[in-house]
């Protein structure tokens, strides 16, 4: 706890992580991609050499167990390196040249040439349920450093240890690497958070938590004197579908792996399977094991959960089918049951997120009653179909209904677990998130916090390096 890693200053009010984001701006907007990689490698090498520190603190203040920590850390200083493999090789540059031609249809085109470049500071709400991979070194911050961005971090109340600790490891490494001064910083608090996504000196905020929450800091963000975007990552109820086929050729593999995917984690993840549309709902639920929650990350959250949970269940049409008691003092696990008949009269009963570990099993007859069911879904961040082991018409028919409303769309696999690579989409339409042309996870998520930027008729020496013949 002696050493410089832990040590590292970092600014001691919002205030002044926001002054010093400002005047990181110019430095970091002109540092070669090379150098960026540099930095991000530094960052997770030093995240890696600092485990033993972070990881007991992580554990006593979100309850989660330590094998999963540990693999959270590794998946967060994996994108990090990850970005700057990409960085250093050049595939995250979008440059597009039009070189001047006078024979050009519409008329002699003058030589044009397109590319990003960093938004500015970048505002990150760290999440309660990743107190790693989508906290203060998470997904954002590391895609927004990418970019070239100044990165202020409002840190999550269920973890402020772990966020200052970590904070600091990030600041030590980046100084470390020759960053400029400001380039990261960390502020506590509602209030300061709030006051950070009204601030000008923001340019753009990304956001992972509940709809709520998101809505309000949304409508502050667009309802500035000059609006900026605000790449929220809300909730999601993560539909998924057994077919006919699925359940005839598959149904005991189909219900041990829901089994496992709803109380992942306690049911604690944006892509927890909330809702499943199955052909037998008797046999489905006969069929499915035992799973037995383990703790939630604080009390807030597990209020939550019985309260939502609670209020689903008392909705006419539902009933509770089975509650799984857990080992110790945390909450049971829930699997409710409905009808399509039920959700078709009330469609809040699928939309509505139990944030926690319990699914709302939805019984049909026929796939036209789910597609009725689907053609009304609001925005999803996955959405599953479990088939048969070959594709079939019935099974086409769900997946493309679901990729009208969700931003992944599985086949035969569950929605939790989320890997990090170039051609993943975590994101969708509304409520799931608030833009839903981008994504919060894989290499894309560094286009949310840059902005084109075409130069018309300019020398060499004045163009960016990716321009230049």
């Amino acid at each position: 706890m002696n050493t410089p890693r832990f040590t590292a200053p970092i600014p001691a009010t919002p205030e002044a992580a926001l002054a010093a984001a400002h005047s990181a701006v110019r430095p970091a907007r002109l540092t070669p991609a090379a150098d960026r990689a540099r930095w991000l490698r530094a960052l997770a090498d030093a995240l890696d050499s600092a485990a033993d520190t972070l990881l007991p603190v992580a554990r006593e203040e979100s309850h989660l167990p330590v094998g999963r920590l540990t693999g959270e850390l590794a998946r967060t200083t994996f994108q990090a390196r990850l970005f700057a493999d990409r960085l250093a090789s050049g595939d995250l540059t979008d440059a597009r040249i039009d070189h001047a031609d006078q024979q050009w249809p519409m008329g002699a085109r003058p030589d044009i040439r397109r590319t990003q470049v960093p938004i500015g500071p970048v505002l990150v709400f760290a999440a309660s349920n990743f107190p790693f991979a989508f906290s203060v070194a998470g997904g954002d911050s590391v895609s927004a450093l990418a970019a070239g961005c100044p990165v202020v971090v409002k840190a999550h109340p269920g973890h402020p240890e772990l966020s200052r600790l970590t904070a600091r490891v990030v600041t030590a490494a980046l100084t470390e690497a020759g960053a400029p001064q400001g380039l990261f910083g960390l502020i506590e608090g509602e209030q300061a958070g709030t006051d950070a996504v009204q601030d000008p000196r923001v340019k753009a905020v990304g956001f992972t938590g509940s709809t709520h929450g998101g809505r309000v800091l949304f409508d502050l963000a667009t309802g500035r004197p000059d609006p900026i975007p605000f790449y929220g990552e809300l909730g999601a109820t993560n539909p998924v579908v057994v077919t006919p086929a699925g359940w005839t050729e598959r149904g005991p593999e189909i219900a041990k792996g829901f089994a496992a995917s709803y109380t992942l984690g306690s049911g604690q993840f944006c892509t927890q399977p909330g809702v499943i549309f199955v052909p037998d709902a008797d046999a489905f639920l006969t069929a499915v094991p035992a799973a037995p929650a383990g703790p939630m990350l604080n009390d807030r959250i597990e209020a939550g959960y019985l309260r939502a949970l609670g209020e689903i269940a008392s909705r006419p049409g539902v009933e509770v089918a089975a509650r799984i008691e857990s080992p110790g003092q945390e909450p049971d696990s829930v699997l409710l049951r409905t009808t399509v008949k039920a959700v078709l009269e009330d469609p809040s009963l699928v939309t509505t997120e139990v944030f926690g570990p319990a699914s709302l099993v939805v019984g049909y007859d026929s796939l036209d009653e789910v597609a009725e069911v689907l053609d009304g879904y609001p925005g999803s961040l996955t959405g599953s179909v479990h088939g048969g082991r070959d594709l079939d018409a019935d099974g086409a028919r769900v997946l493309d209904l679901l990729s009208e409303h969700a931003g992944r769309v599985i086949w035969n696999e569950w929605p939790t677990g989320v890997t990090v690579s170039d051609a993943q989409q975590h994101g969708g339409p509304w409520p799931a998130t608030t833009a839903p042309t981008t994504t919060s996870v894989g290499t894309a998520a560094i286009q949310r916090f840059q902005r084109p930027v075409a130069y018309q008729n300019v020398p060499a020496a004045g163009l960016p390096a990716e321009l230049r013949d």
